[in-house]
């Protein structure tokens, strides 16, 4: 009898064991998730494509506010790796990004909104708040935009210039290697022939 406590124990134990190291294993994974943002936006926009109601819109406005935020991250990059001024543009959109994560809280809180009346009520000023957000973000993407495309039209303006000038230099100089090889060409037998009939021409002539 004690030897069958002893194993129901140790399987307990053992199940037990399984367990926690599972829940750890899967903790593990959803932070790792949470911390990759493509893994997080993909696992966003799939809840948001499956959900529907308050809830649903919910989600759409928190998928709404990551795409323009990521679209800002972008554009920041790109414009950090260019010669472009970049004046201000990314504390700006730090600040937009501060305000971009608070707001995806506040949604957070409203997807737990047991109450479908309130969610309701709630949404239009959060999706206007959203709104908002994409809009600076747009704003911000133009004259990261401009800056790029000044940039470029100069560049290509200057290399337009380089070109033609190159392109000058080397038709002035086969036009110059043509000229020498007329002056240092040998004369043909022919010319040759030409020229000693011409002298004893005027030879002739003169006696």
């Amino acid at each position: 009898m004690d030897v069958l406590i002893w194993v129901l124990v140790s399987l307990l134990a053992l199940v037990a064991t399984s367990i926690t190291v599972v829940v750890l294993i899967v903790r593990a994974l959803v932070k790792r998730v949470r911390r990759n943002r493509a893994l997080a936006s993909a696992a966003l926009r799939t809840r948001a494509q499956f959900s529907s109601g308050p809830n649903g819109k919910v989600l759409k406005l928190r998928v709404r506010l990551d795409e323009s935020l990521a679209s800002g991250r972008a554009a920041i990059d790109l414009a950090a790796r260019g010669d472009g001024p970049r004046g201000e543009l990314t504390e700006l959109f730090r600040r937009i990004e501060h305000e971009g994560a608070a707001l995806d809280l506040q949604l957070r809180l409203m997807q737990s909104e047991i109450d479908s009346g309130v969610l309701s009520a709630e949404l239009p000023a959060v999706a206007d708040r959203v709104e908002q957000v994409a809009a600076l973000v747009r704003r911000l993407r133009s004259a990261v935009a401009s800056g790029l495309a000044g940039v470029t039209d100069d560049t290509l303006t200057a290399l337009h210039s380089d070109v033609d000038r190159e392109v000058a230099a080397l038709r002035a100089g086969v036009d110059q290697l043509r000229t020498l090889n007329r002056f240092d060409r040998p004369a043909r037998p022919s010319d040759l022939t030409q020229t000693t009939t011409s002298t004893v021409r005027d030879k002739g002539t003169r006696s």
